[in-house]
């Protein structure tokens, strides 16, 4: 078996910067079969919708220096905010929410907001700047149903609500 890839995210998040683009080429890089473990000052929970997505489970652990290792295995079921294989068509979004611009948390507050305006099944579209991680452990708690894709304009989000509101 191969040993996992290790990434120790800590230095470049002190530097202020953004690991994810790190973290990503990382998981490009593995080999078929191959985990990753990572190394972070805090829990990478929004990381576990994301990797998720493209088939990762997770294993986390607090360190006694206090810092997180989480080991990423592929193999898992991707998430329920992965798009459906079937190809089921969606309705029209209702609402469009153009999110640039706004610093976080607020696009995340306003696609949270239009959702409870939203009867079951209905579609919200999004454009935000950035990919926001935070925001799916949160949709997916709903029950929402989530299409996410880069743009040149930016990430565009469609978010069906639930037929059945939780």
């Amino acid at each position: 078996m191969t040993e996992p890839l290790m990434l120790d995210v800590r230095a470049e998040l002190r530097k202020g910067g953004e690991p994810l683009p790190n973290i990503l080429k990382a998981v490009g890089s593995l080999a078929p079969g191959q985990a990753l473990r990572l190394i972070a000052p805090f829990e990478p929970v929004p990381l576990y919708a994301v990797l998720g997505r493209k088939g990762f489970t997770h294993t986390a652990t607090r360190r006694s220096d206090g810092h997180w290792e989480v080991l990423f295995v592929p193999g898992g079921a991707p998430s329920a905010a992965e798009p459906p294989a079937n190809g089921d068509c969606w309705p029209q979004p209702r609402m469009f929410l153009d999110n640039r611009g706004l610093q976080p948390p607020e696009p995340m507050v306003r696609i949270l907001e239009a959702l409870e305006q939203l009867g079951p099944g209905q579609v919200i579209e999004a454009l935000n700047e950035r990919d926001p991680l935070f925001l799916y452990p949160e949709l997916q708690a709903r029950g929402a149903a989530i299409r996410a894709e880069r743009t040149d304009a930016g990430i565009r989000l469609l978010i069906r609500r639930a037929e059945s509101v939780p």
